[in-house]
């Protein structure tokens, strides 16, 4: 059984991890894309998506991977990785400037796109278990 220090220690790991690579991606696309639309949160978004739909379906459906596992990179990695509190403020933002059709851009691909990446993910995770 886990302590809870050892589940501490797990999540913090892949926290520490998830959000520098969160603040690192944003600001690449940020600088690449400029600032017009809220690009890096959205690629962000989507990949912790597709990423928490695969490992969550290889590591329940035949892959019986260690807890800590889980604790590690669901909770800690794709939870900090992923930022809904920014893609919240952000198209509110865009809101609040009276970029209305962004605002509704920014909902529209971030709900419809990230729900795809998640059943991409999964299935991917399928593909590879049914190959194996």
């Amino acid at each position: 059984m886990e302590s809870a220090l050892q589940t501490v220690i797990f999540i913090s790991l892949g926290a520490i991890i998830g959000a520098n690579l969160r603040y690192f991606v944003a600001q690449y696309v940020s600088r690449l894309a400029g600032s017009a639309f809220p690009l890096g949160t959205l690629l962000i978004n989507i990949t912790a998506s597709f990423i928490l739909g695969f490992f969550l379906i290889w590591t329940s459906e035949r892959v019986l991977a260690d807890p800590r596992w889980h604790i590690f990179f669901a909770i800690g990695f794709c939870a900090t990785y992923s930022t809904y509190s920014s893609y919240a403020f952000e198209t509110f933002s865009l809101f609040e400037q009276g970029r209305w059709g962004f605002a509704a851009l920014n909902v529209l691909l971030t709900n419809v796109v990230c729900f795809i990446a998640v059943a991409l993910g999964a299935a991917l995770a399928r593909s590879i278990q049914r190959g194996s």
